[in-house]
């Protein structure tokens, strides 16, 4: 597990998480994207999947999605905070997303949609979501991604600076592809699959924008934050730029998540395995019309003749 640095209050994000509970369903939009999203792609995989874990699961609509699924059977629910596991189907258990207390092989699929990018030992989330996987179990989540909020971050910095001479983070870091991409390798799952999506949210205001994120465990609650509260001064500037910046014409606000989607598979020796260096029965040069060169030398381009016109053939 990791040793290094707490990035986020973990304590604190969950007493505030709680208070949003009794609303979580009329905040549901982004959640409920991201369950579409891995039900789509759970349901294209052509295998059976008896038993399946909802890591992170809210009031449990990603679990109730892929349930739905002929190809799952039983559906388990984790979830840190008491008020959301009350919420979700039973069974349902209560623990943080990197301290997980199943045996090992427990499941044949693990889904999480947007929790882990909230946890302090992401690595060891992603190990003992691998232990918990049986043999060619299968690993899918959603998380955000480094460009999700980029508008929000961007004039809460510049009005702090402006008004009070400084800057304290704001809004928590995220992960890019690469590194959720690395991460899925380092924890030891087969076949590694790593993409992004970019969706554009309109809200009403800045302010009704904060109150969602506050609403899914997004606000503030890194260890290095300022324990200053936001000025009103600081607050109203931040909005003033927003709505500048990033205003749509009828008075509202736009506002970009990015989703890294993740999967992999526990090992297993069934699984696709890369050739053999020296095993192929064909050449690429052959099919790509070029001259095969040592190791370090240029390659050539397909041969020409001499002779020939050097203008483009075109047609009208």
């Amino acid at each position: 597990m990791s040793e290094g640095p707490l990035l986020f209050d973990r304590r604190l994000l969950r007493e505030r998480r709680a208070r949003f509970a009794a609303e979580i369903e009329e905040r549901e939009v982004l959640i409920g994207h991201v369950a579409g999203e891995l039900a789509d792609r759970v349901a294209i995989m052509l295998r059976a999947f008896p038993r399946a874990l909802d890591l992170g699961a809210y009031h449990g609509l990603l679990g109730r999605t892929i349930a739905e699924l002929p190809s799952v059977e039983e559906v388990f629910y984790a979830e840190s905070v008491l008020a959301y596991a009350r919420r979700c189907p039973p069974p349902a258990v209560v623990c943080d997303e990197d301290l997980l207390p199943f045996k090992d092989g427990a499941f044949n699929l693990v889904v999480s949609g947007l929790a882990l990018h909230r946890v302090n030992d992401l690595p060891g989330s992603l190990i003992q979501i691998h232990r918990a996987l049986a043999p060619d179990g299968l690993f899918m989540a959603a998380a955000l991604g480094a460009n999700a909020l980029g508008e929000l971050r961007e004039c809460l910095l510049e009005a702090e600076e402006e008004i009070e001479g400084g800057v304290s983070p704001r809004v928590a870091p995220f992960a890019d592809v690469r590194s959720y991409g690395a991460l899925l390798q380092r924890a030891g799952f087969a076949l590694p699959v790593t993409d992004t999506e970019e969706l554009e949210v309109i809200y009403p205001s800045p302010r009704a924008l904060m109150q969602e994120i506050r609403a899914l465990g997004g606000g503030n609650v890194l260890v290095a934050r300022s324990k200053k509260p936001l000025s009103r001064r600081v607050l109203m500037r931040a909005e003033d730029l927003y709505r500048s910046r990033y205003g749509t014409p009828d008075g509202k606000i736009a506002a970009t998540f990015q989703f890294v989607f993740m999967s992999g598979w526990a090992p297993d020796p069934s699984q696709q395995k890369p050739l053999k260096p020296g095993s192929a029965q064909s050449r690429l040069a052959d099919a790509l019309n070029t001259t095969e060169q040592p190791g370090g030398a240029k390659a050539s381009f397909p041969q020409t003749d001499p002779n020939a016109d050097d203008e483009p053939d075109t047609k009208s």
